[in-house]
């Protein structure tokens, strides 16, 4: 059984779930497994000295349950996907001849270094600091956003985080978020397809 690990990263409202969800449309025997999803509950998140809670750090996150996802995922791609992500886009051949492509998405996913490690192609969606914030500032949250949360603590842990992933990993491909979606779809589908026929 092959397998192929996809992280798609990037800033706040960057696009990554719009891309990742459309790879999952596009990609035969794909799942998709997103760091959102392993926020920590609010109660724990600490709060700076200006009373902003720390959602945008690696702290925030159960990063180790998100690891256990991504352990079970490659032990056994097909029996994941059936009991996680539906068996919709199983392919019926014989496994020994599929190709199981895991997309990895979240904000932080290539500052974690065990899950960066694991990944063999690495994607970051990057926006204009105004586009963001006026995308932030369109989305609601819960909790809600606070006024002067984007400024005082989004913006200036984006920047400090992106700092640190660019010193650490390699191989990243940096996308323009405010590109056609479709543009940004074929860019990644022309590679993963490269790499899906390599394995085959």
């Amino acid at each position: 059984m092959k397998t192929l690990i996809i992280g798609i990263g990037g800033m706040t409202n960057g696009g990554k779930s719009t891309l990742s969800k459309a790879l999952l449309e596009r990609l035969p025997n794909s799942c998709v497994i997103a760091q959102d999803a392993f926020f920590k509950d609010d109660s724990v998140v600490p709060v700076d000295s200006h009373g902003f809670k720390q959602y945008d750090m690696l702290s925030a996150l159960h990063m180790d349950r998100m690891m256990e996802e991504v352990e079970a995922w490659r032990q056994d791609p097909r029996a994941f996907m059936a009991s996680h992500c539906g068996a919709g886009h199983l392919l019926p051949h014989a496994v020994d001849q599929q190709v199981f492509v895991l997309i990895i998405e979240g904000f932080l996913i290539f500052n974690y270094r065990p899950l960066n490690e694991l990944m063999n192609r690495r994607y970051f969606l990057q926006i204009p600091y105004k586009t963001c914030k006026q995308r932030r500032s369109s989305r609601v949250y819960n909790p809600p956003d606070p006024q002067g949360y984007f400024d005082g603590h989004v913006w200036p842990m984006y920047l400090k985080h992106r700092q640190e992933m660019e010193e650490m990993v390699e191989d990243l491909v940096l996308l323009d978020g405010l590109s056609e979606r479709e543009e940004l779809l074929s860019s990644v589908l022309r590679d993963v397809s490269a790499d899906i026929e390599a394995l085959r």
